[in-house]
C-alpha cells in the first residue's frame, strides 16, 4: 500500500514537472509571436498561469511527504513524549480535515463550471473545469498525503519523539 501511495506522489511530481515544461513553453512561444509582426496566439498568457498552477496543485503532496512545507514546530519542537504524540495528532487530524474539505471543494467547483459551461477570460475562451480539475485532483493528492502521515502516526506509537518529517529524511 505504500509503494503504491509512494508511486501517486511521484506521479503528481511528474506531472508537476511536466506543468513547469509547459509553463515555459507558453511563455516562450507567446515571446516568439510578438516578434513576429502582427501574429499572436489567444490565451497563451492564460495557459502559462494554468501550467503554473497546475505544477503547484501536483507538487502538494510530495512536498508534504518530504517535509518541505512551511510547518510552524513552534510547539512540537518543544513539546517531549506524549505531549508531541498529541499536539502531532491534533495538527494531522486538523489538517486532514482541511485538506479533506480544499479537495471536496475543488472538486465541486470543477463540476459546477462544467455544468454551467463556464469558460475563462481569455482570449480563446477555454472551459474552465479543464485547468480546475488539476487543482482538484492536487488538492486529492495532498488529502490522501496528509491522511497516510495521520495513519502513519496513529500505527507508530514507539515513534513518539519525531516527527514524519524527521523520519522521511533519516530515510
Amino acid at each position: 500500500m505504500v509503494a503504491s501511495l509512494q508511486r501517486f506522489y511521484s506521479a503528481l511530481l511528474f506531472l508537476s514537472c511536466v506543468s513547469m515544461v509547459a509553463c515555459l513553453v507558453a511563455i516562450s512561444l507567446n515571446m516568439l509571436t510578438r516578434v513576429v509582426d502582427g501574429w499572436t496566439i489567444a490565451g497563451l498568457d492564460g495557459y502559462a498561469g494554468y501550467a503554473i498552477a497546475a505544477a503547484l496543485f501536483f507538487a502538494m503532496p510530495a512536498a508534504f511527504r518530504h517535509g518541505d512545507h512551511i510547518r510552524v514546530t513552534f510547539l512540537l519542537d518543544r513539546a517531549k513524549g506524549t505531549w508531541f504524540r498529541a499536539l502531532n495528532l491534533w495538527s494531522l487530524v486538523l489538517g486532514s480535515a482541511m485538506s479533506v474539505y480544499i479537495a471536496w471543494f475543488s472538486c465541486r467547483m470543477v463540476w459546477q463550471s462544467h455544468l454551467f459551461h463556464d469558460v475563462a477570460q481569455t482570449g480563446d475562451a477555454s472551459p474552465l473545469w479543464i485547468p480546475q480539475l488539476t487543482m482538484a485532483i492536487g488538492t486529492i493528492g495532498l488529502a490522501v498525503a496528509v491522511i497516510h502521515a495521520l495513519v502513519e502516526a496513529l500505527i507508530t506509537p514507539d515513534a513518539a519523539g519525531t516527527s514524519p518529517v524527521d523520519a522521511v529524511r533519516s530515510e
